[in-house]
Order: structure tokens, then sequence, then C-alpha cells
């Protein structure tokens, strides 16, 4: 026994530590990294904090509030209706693309009970649904003249729904079917303004963003497909058919916006 640990000493002396060594030693440094490793990652923390003053810590970035991100429309009634066929409508082509056959004379529909609903379509992006509903509020804008008005606060909760959807494509056919309203009966206008709170929010959060870019916003605006372009085009709108107090009421919720009658 002392033998070999003569031997084992004398080897270590010559030839450095033995196996066992190497372990224990490798295990401490192991354990110091573990430690280090550690300490680095205690020192991330959020802006603004006490932490984040730390001379050694790493501020994280905060979480992205997706603001522009689509939300999925709910199921509307509009399709529901469509469905079980409540709708005197039916689908017909012609040479100049599909149009809404109606089975009454507009004029004589229950607006009160119908222009709702159509406008309640306008979240939906599937055909028909899409078709029809985008379709039937023009049709129905075009010949409702004095009926028009007295609809509007029920009209206020599908259009809002529409353009919190955040869809391009939604938001778009929302601000022409709104860019309609406004002039198809006298007063619309000014019977809007009280609800610019509820409508404009979302207008000042896509106004400067253009969803196209490189040759996709020519494109887009032959089309009258750009947001940007379509929510300036509404605020005019709003303003010249909107009354003494429309401009006031627009930039307090669009604070970029500029009028398009005092300049």
């Amino acid at each position: 026994m002392a033998t070999t640990h003569a031997m084992r000493t004398r080897t270590e002396h010559v030839f450095g530590p033995t196996t066992e060594g190497i372990k224990t030693k490798s295990s401490h440094e192991k354990s110091h990294s573990t430690v280090r490793e550690e300490k680095t990652r205690a020192l991330t923390a959020d802006g603004f904090t006490t932490k984040s003053r730390l001379k050694n810590s790493k501020v994280v970035q905060p979480p992205s509030a997706r603001a522009f991100k689509e939300r999925p429309a709910e199921p509307t009634n509009f399709r529901k209706c469509y469905e079980r066929g409540d709708f005197p409508i039916a689908l017909e082509h012609d040479t100049k693309g599909n149009k809404i056959a109606w089975k009454v004379e507009i004029e004589k529909l229950d607006y009160h009970h119908y222009l709702p609903l159509f406008f309640e379509g306008l979240s939906e992006t599937s055909h028909p649904y899409e078709f029809f509903a985008r379709q039937g509020v023009h049709d129905m804008l075009e010949h409702g003249g004095k009926k028009i008005l007295p609809v509007i606060p029920q009209l206020i909760i599908p259009i809002k729904k529409a353009l919190n959807t955040r869809n391009a494509k939604v938001i778009c056919t929302s601000l022409k079917a709104l860019q309609h309203l406004v002039v198809a009966a006298d007063l619309v206008g000014e019977a809007l303004v009280p609800y610019y709170r509820q409508i404009l929010p979302i207008l000042n959060l896509f106004k400067n963003k253009n969803l196209n870019s490189g040759d996709g916003i020519d494109y887009s605006q032959q089309r009258r497909e750009n947001v940007g372009d379509l929510i300036q085009e509404t605020l005019e709108g709003f303003e010249r058919r909107g009354g003494a107090d429309a401009f006031i009421n627009i930039k307090y919720m669009v604070p970029t916006y500029e009028s398009c009658m005092l300049n």
C-alpha cells in the first residue's frame, strides 16, 4: 500500500495530476462557470427599473404590442341571415361582372332591420358573404334617401367591429362604405360627429401605414385599396360634410390630420 501511494505521488510529480485530480479540477471549473452564467442571466432587466441602472445590466426589449396584428372577426348575424335565406337577394351575372338581384324594391326595405345587418357583413372576408355585404351596403345607400339618417346610431357598432379586425381588405371596404354613407343623405355627416371617438382610433392608427410597398403601391392606388390614401379621403369627406364642429373633433382623434378646407 505504501509502495503504491509512493508510486502515485512520484507519477503525479513527474507527469502531472492523476485522472482523479483532473476530474476534481474540472468539476470545480464547471461550478464556477455555472455561477458566472447565473450572474449573467440575473443581470437582464426591464427598462426604467432600478435594476436596469446597474453597470453590467442588459435591458431587454418590451413585448410587442402588435397594434397592427389582424384580429379574427366574430361570426356575423349577416352570415346567419344569409344562410337562412332571410335576405331578398340573389347573385346575378352579366357582362360587367356579378351584381345583386333584389327580389323587392330597395326603397321599400325596412332600413332599420336590413342596413345594420349589411354593415355588419363588412367584416366578412369569404365569398359570397363579402360580396353581398359590400354590394348590398352600396345599393341600399344609393336608394335609401331619408331612410338612412335615422339608422345612423345602429351602424356605429358594426362599423367599429369591421375596422377593429385590422384586416387591410376589410378596412378598405369599410372606408369606402363610410365615404358613400356621408354623401348618401343630408345631415348624415353631422350625425356621425358624436361617434368619431368610436370610429376614428383605427383610422389614426393606420393613417400613415401603407400596407403595400414597391410597385404594389401604384396598383393599389388604381384600385383604391391603399389604406393610407383611403383614410385621408374619408377624413376629408367627414370634414366637408360634418359641419362646423367636424374638424376640431377629427383633429382631437387624429392629431396629424390637417384641414382640407382651411388650407
